[in-house]
C-alpha cells in the first residue's frame, strides 16, 4: 500500500472512530490499585513467578482472583479462570568444546562463554559435527535470499550470526528495522528444516540488541516446551559470545570479521570451518501444568458478543537464577508485572464502563520468556475461535515513569487496528510517534502467535517524550532498562515508579478496545502485510 492510500485509510478510520472516542465518558484508572498489584507480583515471596513455581502458581491464583473481584465472567476451561497449558520443563547443564578437526578441542567455561539447551525433552543429548559457518542462517525467497544454497547440512553444527543483513546494509531487508528473519527463534527453526544437529548463535550487544549478561541469565535456567511432539527438531542450540566464536575461527585460520562481510551479500555460500564441536547435555526434566489467565466481559450485542477483542499480558518471569550482585530472583517488576497490572486496571475501568457490543477477553499468559509459548496454546487451542477474535491488543513491559505527549504501538502500520488506535490516541491528547522496530519487537511478545494465525494485532508501548524532562531522557532510560535491568534480578519494584503514564497506556488501550468492539466490520490485514487471515 502506498503512504497515499494509507494515509486516506487513517483519515477515514480518525473520521470514522475519533469523534466516538471523544464523546465517550472519561476512562476512570486506578492507579493506586495498579502500584499493589505490581508490588505484590514483583515481591520476592513470589520468586520470579517462573511457570509451574510455587511463585507462578501464586501469581495466576492472584490474578484470577483479582478478575473475580471486578465481577468477570471465568473464561477458562471448566467454568474456571485457568486455560491449563501443558509444559517440559528442562533445567541444562551442558558442556561444549570445539576444535579443529582431529586436533585438540577447547571446552568453554559455561556461562561466561557459552550457554546451551536441549531442543528435544530428552534428559541426555549428545551430539557431535562438523562446524558449518551459514552466514545469518537466513532463506527468505521474497528478499531473494538463500545462505543455505541447497547445501547437505545433515548433522552438522550450525554457526550463525543473529539480526538479518539489514543490521550492516540498508539496502536488504528492512534495514536497521529487524525483521523475523532475524529473530534467534526463527534461525532454529530454519536451522532444524535444514536437518543439522544444532545452531550455535554468535552474540554481540549490537546484533542480539541485549548485552551478553540477559543471555547468560535468561538461557541457564530452567527451560520450557510446549509438551507435545515437534518435527523437526534440533537435538540442541546455544548461544557463544563473540570472543569465543573469534578465537575458535581464527584457530582454523579464518576471520570472523571477514566471514561477517561475507555474510551481508546475496551470493553468500556456507563455509565449513573445518572445526568439530562436541556437545553434552544433561537436563532434568519435569512435566508440568501452568496456566493462562482468562476472563471475559460479556458483550451486550445478541450477534457480535459471540466474538471477541483479546487484551493480553504475560504474567510469567525467570524465576531464580544465576546470583548477580548478591541476588538471584528475577521479579520481572516492569516485565512484565507491570503490563499484569495494566490489563487489570483496563478490566477495572471497562467494568465501570457501558458494555460494547463484541465481548472482551482478558488473557493473563504463561511462559512467555520461554518462547510465547501461553500463546501459543492459546492459539491452538482458542477458548474463542480465532475466525471470531477481531482483534489483540498487548500490554509487554508498560510506563512505571511518567505522564508523557506521546504513545506509540508496534503494527500499526501492518493493520486496520493503526488508524484506530491513533483515533484513541488522540482523544487522549497523545501524538503518536512510530518508532523504527530495530529490536524486533513485534516477534517478541504474545500478540505474535495470534498475528501469525491470522488476528490482527497491536502491542502498545510507551511514550518516550516525558512531560516535565529533557528531550532524549525517554530514550536514555529505555536503553538504561534494557543494558541493566531486562532479564536480571535488578529488574525490582521501585518505590519511584509513577503511573500517570501507566493510566495513559491503560486509557488508550481501553478506547481502542472499545472502537473495535463497537465497529461492525472486523478489522483486518493491509494489503502489504505478510499476515492475512485463513479463509474460510
Amino acid at each position: 500500500m502506498t503512504r497515499k492510500c494509507w494515509n486516506t485509510v487513517v483519515m477515514l478510520a480518525l473520521t470514522a472512530t475519533t469523534g466516538v472516542a471523544q464523546r465517550s465518558s472519561t476512562i476512570p484508572v486506578d492507579t493506586a490499585a495498579m502500584d499493589a498489584h505490581l508490588r505484590f507480583l514483583a515481591s520476592d515471596l513470589l520468586e520470579g513467578r517462573a511457570p509451574a513455581t510455587r511463585g507462578g502458581r501464586l501469581a495466576a491464583e492472584y490474578i484470577a482472583a483479582q478478575f473475580q473481584a471486578l465481577g468477570l465472567e471465568p473464561a477458562g476451561a471448566n467454568g474456571t479462570y485457568f486455560q491449563p497449558v501443558a509444559l517440559v520443563g528442562m533445567t541444562p547443564q551442558p558442556s561444549l568444546s570445539w576444535g579443529k578437526s582431529g586436533g585438540a578441542s577447547d571446552s568453554l567455561p559455561y556461562r561466561d562463554a557459552f550457554v546451551a539447551w536441549a531442543e528435544r525433552p530428552e534428559a541426555d543429548i549428545s551430539a557431535t559435527g562438523d562446524v558449518v559457518f551459514v552466514g545469518y542462517g537466513i532463506r527468505a525467497p521474497e528478499w531473494q535470499w538463500d545462505d543455505y544454497k541447497g547445501v547437505d547440512l545433515h548433522g552438522k553444527v550450525l554457526l550463525m550470526l543473529v539480526n538479518d543483513p539489514g543490521l550492516v546494509d540498508s539496502t536488504v531487508f528492512l534495514g536497521k528495522v529487524l525483521t523475523y528473519y532475524g529473530r534467534w527463534t526463527y534461525k532454529l527453526e530454519e536451522a532444524a528444516r535444514q536437518g543439522a544437529a544444532g545452531a550455535i548463535m554468535i552474540h554481540t550487544t549490537e546484533s542480539a540488541t541485549y548485552p551478553w549478561e540477559v543471555v547468560r541469565g535468561s538461557w541457564s535456567v530452567e527451560q520450557f516446551k510446549l509438551d507435545q511432539p515437534r518435527s523437526p527438531s534440533l537435538a540442541f542450540a546455544g548461544w557463544v559470545t563473540e570472543a569465543s566464536a573469534r578465537a575458535a575461527l581464527a584457530k582454523a585460520g579464518l576471520n570472523l570479521d571477514s566471514l561477517t562481510q561475507a555474510a551481508a551479500r546475496r551470493d553468500f555460500h556456507p563455509v565449513s570451518t573445518g572445526l568439530s564441536a562436541a556437545v553434552r547435555i544433561h537436563s532434568a526434566l519435569r512435566r508440568v501444568e501452568s496456566e493462562n489467565v482468562a476472563a471475559r466481559l460479556l458483550g451486550r450485542d445478541q450477534r457480535l458478543a459471540s466474538q471477541a477483542v483479546l487484551i493480553t499480558a504475560h504474567w510469567d518471569h525467570k524465576g531464580i537464577g544465576p546470583i548477580v550482585r548478591g541476588d538471584s530472583i528475577y521479579n520481572g517488576a516492569e516485565d512484565n508485572a507491570s503490563g499484569v497490572a495494566a490489563i487489570l486496571g483496563a478490566a477495572k475501568a471497562m467494568t465501570q464502563l457501558p458494555r460494547p457490543a463484541r465481548s472482551i477477553l482478558f488473557v493473563a499468559t504463561t511462559a512467555e520468556e520461554s518462547g510465547l509459548l501461553g500463546s501459543e496454546a492459546y492459539v491452538q487451542h482458542p477458548l474463542i475461535p480465532l475466525a471470531q477474535t477481531a482483534a489483540v491488543l498487548n500490554l509487554d513491559v508498560t510506563n512505571v515513569r511518567g505522564a508523557t505527549r506521546d504513545i506509540g504501538a508496534v503494527g500499526m502500520d501492518r493493520s486496520t487496528l493503526g488508524p484506530v488506535f491513533v483515533a484513541a490516541a488522540r482523544a487522549e491528547s497523545l501524538k503518536v510517534e512510530s518508532q523504527p522496530d530495530v529490536r524486533g519487537s513485534f516477534f517478541r511478545s504474545d500478540h505474535f502467535p495470534f498475528a501469525r494465525s491470522g488476528v490482527p494485532a497491536l502491542s502498545i508501548k510507551p511514550g518516550i517524550d516525558f512531560v516535565g524532562r529533557p528531550k532524549g531522557w525517554g530514550e536514555q532510560q529505555e536503553n538504561l532498562y534494557n543494558q541493566e535491568r531486562y532479564h536480571q534480578p535488578s529488574d525490582e519494584y521501585q518505590r519511584a515508579f509513577r503511573y500517570d503514564g501507566m493510566a495513559q497506556q491503560v486509557r488508550v488501550t481501553v478506547r481502542t478496545a472499545r472502537a473495535i468492539a463497537n465497529d461492525p466490520a472486523m478489522p483486518r490485514w493491509l494489503p502489504a502485510s505478510e499476515f492475512q487471515r485463513p479463509q474460510p
